[in-house]
């Protein structure tokens, strides 16, 4: 994709504030034009005042008549009244002239908020379509880096880019219509105007050449800042580990070092932005210098007019700010195309679980669930190989097996968190892939062994999806979870903010509200994934009666790490590599003495062990 493609891309973004883009271009107008007529009044301060001459336009010279008017009105007028209307009319121009600069910075910083914003929300939006496989090949800390960094460096695009892009070429047209204005008028000689106009693109080359270094070095500056936040995430997340190892040096030299690479990215990036303002000086005071030559004989000789070639040489003087702020845009525009590159890489990508355009609504389970001959892998790795089963509604089926089996993933292939890469899954023998995700989802609760709570109280985590809170469902779902004593005891009670992933609760605690959560839902269909694998007797004594309750009346998937959970399970499938090796209920399977029976003999061992 070409850069004026990509370019093109991240203005849709301005398109739908272009009313306030259109404000300030008018402020832009305004601020140009204030200035032009200000510098204008150079001519009669140096001709009438300083040097005691009237104005005079050469002979033979085509002038309107309003600029003819001016003239005679100025040069009529006595020179003290004369400076006393100039410092009235310069005051004035300048206070408009600042007002309106004010009024173009602020919408022009509008806008880019707008964008900046709208731009957040749609990565946020997008990064919430994808599937779980997505986020197993992404760190998070590379995905906030995406909404945190690079769209601040688009931001900055919009802002100081897009605004110079659009302002300085206005600037540019009020200065060149000056400078041909006084050449016209006051007769100055077309090789200064030459000078004046062709000397300064000499610039646009080394500064073409810079731009293209600047955004490879951007798009690595973004990936090293990505890099830095995703080992802050991975630290604070991870701080207990952290401080367990005494592992806080080696995180800290690891930081320090990252840091410092993008250290020197910036400064790389600061040494070529900086070199391109003494380039475009060094061209801007050879041009003065050529045109100072041309025009001193002609002033000596009097044959020019101070005042308008003092005009001329400031309108020139201030052609060089707005080539000089224009080449800083392309500069600009090579680091936010390096940040538009990598958000555009993130909004391109098609989810790999896709609602269908005439995806129906699912109705609510009547019969059965079934696999049919589903297989899945990732990463060139097959993890099913072609399962087939069918759960009744109101069925109570385990899964087991060593780890690695893919226990979890078959459930996960349910709720469609991902699709077979064969065969199908079918709920009343309809499609899951036909239907909608939220008319799926709505019907299945989950809760998992990894307890995922958010920084909110906890009656919002329990009615977490829920848009009309009812605090009495609330309470009875903590109730049926064996949660609502602790609740109680909290200090704001349900309004307690549990903290982030509910640091503040016990293990017990956070999975009792998980399944509170579950209850609240209140789905047909139930995925327990090891729930309480990693509690200890008393609390699993505590969620396993939750979880018992719960089940009643629920088509449950159950993944089983003690397999003394689940003894009451309609059907219990033994996986291994990927297949259903041995199905039964608990007894038929210990009486078969296969893989079933190993595991339970092994799980009994260690128990008496401890």
């Amino acid at each position: 994709m070409t850069q004026f493609t990509q370019y093109k891309r991240l203005i849709r973004f301005v398109l739908p504030h272009a009313w306030v883009l259109a404000l300030a271009g008018l402020c832009m107008v305004a601020t140009s034009a204030f200035s032009g007529v200000s510098m204008g009044m150079i001519i009669p301060l140096v001709d009438n005042i300083i040097a005691g001459k009237k104005m005079i336009i050469p002979a033979g010279v085509p002038t309107p008549q309003l600029l003819k008017n001016i003239i005679e009105t100025i040069n009529a007028m006595a020179p003290m009244d004369l400076l006393n209307s100039m410092i009235i009319v310069v005051l004035s121009l300048w206070l408009l002239k600042t007002f309106f600069e004010f009024c173009q910075s602020y919408f022009m910083n509008d806008v880019s908020q707008r964008v900046i914003r709208d731009v957040k929300n749609t990565i946020y939006k997008k990064l919430l379509t994808f599937s779980l496989d997505y986020y197993s090949r992404n760190a998070t800390g590379k995905l906030m880096s995406r909404i945190t960094y690079d769209s601040a460096v688009i931001r900055d695009s919009i802002s100081t880019g897009l605004t110079d892009l659009l302002y300085q070429p206005i600037q540019l047209v009020v200065y060149f219509v000056l400078l041909v204005a006084v050449k016209v008028y006051f007769s100055i000689p077309w090789t200064l105007l030459l000078a004046g106009v062709i000397l300064f693109p000499l610039v646009v080359y080394p500064v073409a050449k810079i731009g293209k270094r600047l955004k490879s070095i951007s798009r690595q500056s973004q990936d090293k800042m990505a890099d830095i936040t995703t080992t802050l995430h991975e630290t604070i997340s991870g701080i207990r580990v952290v401080k367990a190892f005494s592992m806080e040096d080696y995180e800290v030299n690891k930081f320090n070092s990252q840091n410092q690479q993008f250290y020197r990215l910036a400064m790389k990036s600061v040494k070529r932005m900086t070199v391109i303002s003494p380039i475009t000086e060094f061209v801007g005071m050879v041009c003065i210098a050529i045109i100072l030559w041309l025009a001193g004989k002609s002033i000596v000789n009097g044959t020019l007019s101070a005042g308008a070639f003092i005009t001329f040489l400031a309108s020139v003087l201030s052609m060089m700010r707005p080539i000089k702020r224009l080449t800083n845009v392309y500069s600009i525009n090579q680091q936010a195309m390096a940040a538009a590159d990598r958000i555009f890489e993130v909004l391109d990508t098609a989810p790999s679980v896709a609602e269908r355009p005439q995806a129906s609504v699912l109705p609510k389970v009547k019969r059965s669930i079934a696999l049919n001959d589903v297989h899945f892998g990732y990463d060139q790795k097959e993890i099913l190989k072609g399962v087939s089963l069918e759960v009744s509604v109101g069925e109570i089926v385990a899964f087991v097996g060593p780890s690695g089996t893919g226990k979890t993933t078959l459930v996960n292939l349910v709720p469609r968190f991902y699709d077979p890469t064969k065969g199908s899954i079918t709920v009343d023998g309809v499609d899951i892939r036909g239907c909608t995700l939220k008319s799926l989802r709505e019907q299945i609760g989950i809760v998992t062994q990894e307890t995922i709570l958010f920084n909110d109280t906890v009656a919002n985590n329990i009615a977490y999806g829920s848009k009309d809170m009812k605090v009495e469902d609330v309470i009875k779902a903590a109730k049926i979870a064996n949660a609502h004593s602790f609740i109680s005891a909290m200090p704001q009670g349900y309004d307690t903010i549990v903290g982030e992933k509910g640091f503040r609760l016990s293990g017990g605690e956070k999975q009792r509200l998980a399944i509170a959560r579950a209850v609240y839902k209140d789905p047909p269909i139930l995925i327990l994934d090891e729930a309480t694998s990693q509690l200890d007797t008393q609390s699993e004594i505590l969620v396993q009666e939750a979880i018992d309750r719960m089940m009643k009346g629920r088509t449950v998937f159950a993944i089983a790490h003690r397999l003394s959970t689940i003894k009451h399970a309609n059907r219990i499938y033994v996986l291994d590599n990927g297949h259903v090796a041995e199905l039964g209920s608990h007894d038929e399977l210990i009486q078969k003495g296969g893989l079933y029976k190993r595991l339970y003999d092994l799980q009994f061992r260690d128990s008496v062990l401890r």
